[in-house]
């Protein structure tokens, strides 16, 4: 089967160099999966082309997987874009590839849009009955508080990899964390209670039934620190160790898996998606937010978690192709060559 891997590295085939960049993260830079999903994908017996998620995808598409005579799909798109340029960038590929008519791994425009937007995912689960911090979002800092309890928690409202996270103790550093947040990254912040506790990831895969994959407890050891910032996740010395399966009771572990697949559910997430929790020093599990393109490096939680349910990271990617195949067509990928 035809499969075009499309990532975001080259962001210069636009038309314009206009609207919000995508933001440069600090260096190091974490190594690509792309190369990675590529080499799985040809290990399963597909057929694959990487390029990128720019201006010129359609027609890079359609000279790779023209349509047939019936202007059906005669391929699929693994899906690993985060956009250029502009508002909700990883809504972009795939609200492209629905325009054109090209099938897709993971979610739609409005999954990733809901996802992307911290504020919106905490609303959305708030409104059914799930727990998720309190928070405010502030552009100067200076707004109420309100019942905010410190310390809190600053990041830019719509980014991911924990970009700009800053752990605030006292009201008079709130300031210029949240000037920080809009300075750098041109968007309001997001300010929520700093939980502390136990962080746990709960990766999920599929769409009307889902599998939870097991669950994935961050190590911080003595850290002073306990928070996945930038630095935590991309340098090796920085970085805590992952535990999977984490070690907590089986009744915790029903309640995360329940939420898990109601946020799932309620952003819209489709094929695969992962859900970050904190646990309160009394069992209680928060909602942080739902990653609707997790990871697939070799160190990632999602990539851990499968590994530790039986999978290579060719089994696991020729999986969620299946996953995805079968949400378009009813059946999973057609058999491939050996």
């Amino acid at each position: 089967m035809r499969v075009a891997v499309v990532r975001n590295r080259d962001v210069t085939g636009v038309i314009n160099r206009f609207g919000q960049p995508s933001p440069q993260p600090p260096e190091p830079w974490p190594k690509e999966s792309s190369e990675g999903v590529v080499a799985a994908l040809q290990e399963g017996g597909h057929e694959v082309l990487l390029c990128e998620g720019d201006k010129g995808l359609l027609a890079t598409l359609e000279r790779f997987m023209p349509p047939d005579l019936q202007a059906r799909p005669s391929g699929i798109v693994f899906n690993l874009a985060c956009g250029i340029q502009g508002e909700s960038r990883s809504t972009h590929v795939p609200a492209m590839l629905e325009m054109a008519g090209v099938p897709y791994t993971g979610s739609g425009p409005l999954g990733q849009g809901l996802t992307l937007d911290k504020v919106i995912t905490k609303r959305l689960i708030r409104d059914r009955g799930m727990p998720t911090p309190n928070f405010r979002v502030m552009h100067r800092g200076t707004e109420d508080i309100g019942d905010l309890r410190f310390p809190v928690v600053v990041k830019p409202l719509c980014e991911d990899d924990s970009l700009g996270l800053q752990l605030v103790h006292e009201p008079g550093e709130l300031k210029r964390a949240v000037e920080l947040v809009v300075e750098q990254y041109a968007q309001d912040a997001l300010v929520e209670e700093y939980i502390e506790g136990r962080e746990i990831s709960v990766p999920l895969l599929g769409n009307e039934e889902l599998d939870v994959l097991p669950l994935v407890e961050q190590d911080f050891g003595d850290r002073a620190t306990r928070l996945m910032t930038w630095e935590s996740k991309y340098v090796a010395a920085a970085a805590p160790s992952k535990v999977c399966p984490a070690q907590i009771e089986s009744r915790l572990a029903t309640v995360l898996r329940d939420i898990s697949i109601a946020t799932f559910r309620a952003c819209q997430c489709r094929d695969y998606a992962r859900v970050d929790f904190r646990i309160d020093r009394s069992g209680q599990p928060f909602v942080l937010e739902v990653n609707a393109g997790p990871g697939l490096t070799t160190t990632s939680s999602y990539m851990v978690a499968a590994k530790t349910a039986g999978h290579t990271l060719s089994s696991l990617v020729n999986r969620i192709l299946d996953v995805a195949h079968t949400r378009y067509f009813g059946t999973a990928v057609p058999q491939r060559r050996t």
